[in-house]
């Protein structure tokens, strides 16, 4: 049994904890509260300039250099600190383009002139929606990818999304309340999201799901040629359910634009029995996100410790 002293040191550690989280949030709730009362376009391009001078004077920026600098060992060190910068500027906009929302996705699927979302593959939402048949899209943290499930929406597609709440409690409750508005289902990744995933697509439904975040355990594959974890859920959801899986992502364009993305199915890797070969899966995945993310470097999360690589910095 623990002693008391032991439980007071615990209650004091977490409550500290709990304290320094809602300062955090509490800074950032201001932050986006004060950049609303801008017009949109001001207010981002603000943030980011802000940003592009404050993200590189921080721990994360050490560990996204760290990883660029594996990543791409032929890129000069000035290459690799502007990736980053951009990296920065992007994560601003995703942020204040929260705040935007509802004036920034002006997608129409009937409209004549473009406006400033577009969208590359609308026939492959189409054909989802129509063929009443459980299929999985996945997509990385590139460009504003929060844009995807809105799109989806637009075209009457819906889709059960799996996400990472922030480790932040008071941030994760208002982002999971501002994506409720906007996204639909949205199932958190922790114990029991693979069970409801798994009905919604016995159910004929669809799923959505980020595959390019930290691992610790799972298919031994690699990513930039760096050996990594991958997680399996994708793979042991298409071997149990046979579901087609597509590629999706979000990219950002000049002038505050946004180009969204879905690509035809792609072909599953299987072994000699016919059953979906899980480990070939998630190495499919990641030479997908590898290869997005090498065509817009600046648009990928470099801080994200992807290869568990963090304690090499200490």
């Amino acid at each position: 049994m623990a002693s008391p002293l032991r439980m007071a040191l615990t209650r004091l550690v977490i409550g500290l904890r709990r304290a320094r989280d809602w300062a955090i949030a509490s800074v950032i709730f201001a932050l986006l509260r004060l950049i609303s009362l801008l017009p949109a376009n001001r207010a981002i391009a603000l943030v980011d300039r802000l940003a592009r001078r404050i993200g590189p004077l921080t721990s994360r920026h050490k560990l996204a250099l760290y990883n660029l600098a594996r990543a791409y060992p032929e890129k000069t060190e000035a290459e690799r600190q502007q990736i980053a910068v951009d990296m920065w500027g992007n994560m601003s906009r995703l942020a204040a383009e929260y705040v935007f929302l509802d004036q920034l996705f002006d997608f129409d699927p009937d409209a004549t002139e473009p406006g400033r979302i577009e969208v590359g593959g609308a026939d492959i939402f189409v054909k989802l929606r129509d063929d009443n048949k459980p299929f999985i899209v996945f997509t990385a943290h590139t460009g504003n990818f929060e844009l995807l499930p809105i799109a989806a929406a637009a075209y009457g597609l819906d889709v059960m999304a799996l996400f990472r709440p922030p480790n932040n409690p008071y941030i994760a409750r208002r982002v999971l309340a501002a994506r409720r508005t906007t996204m639909g289902h949205l199932v958190p990744s922790r114990a029991g999201a693979a069970f409801t995933l798994a009905r919604r697509l016995e159910g004929g439904g669809g799923v959505g799901m980020l595959v390019d975040q930290k691992f610790h355990k799972g298919a031994r594959t690699t990513f930039f040629g760096i050996e990594t974890h991958t997680n399996p859920l994708l793979a042991k959801l298409v071997r149990q359910y046979d579901c087609e899986v597509y590629p999706a992502r979000a990219i950002r364009l000049p002038g505050g634009r946004h180009r969204l993305e879905v690509e035809p199915a792609i072909e599953i890797p299987r072994g000699p029995d016919g059953r979906v070969d899980v480990a070939a899966t998630a190495q499919l995945l990641n030479d997908k996100v590898e290869q997005w993310v090498r065509e817009y470097p600046g648009q990928w999360q470099w801080f994200h410790d992807r290869w568990e690589i963090k304690y090499q910095l200490k």
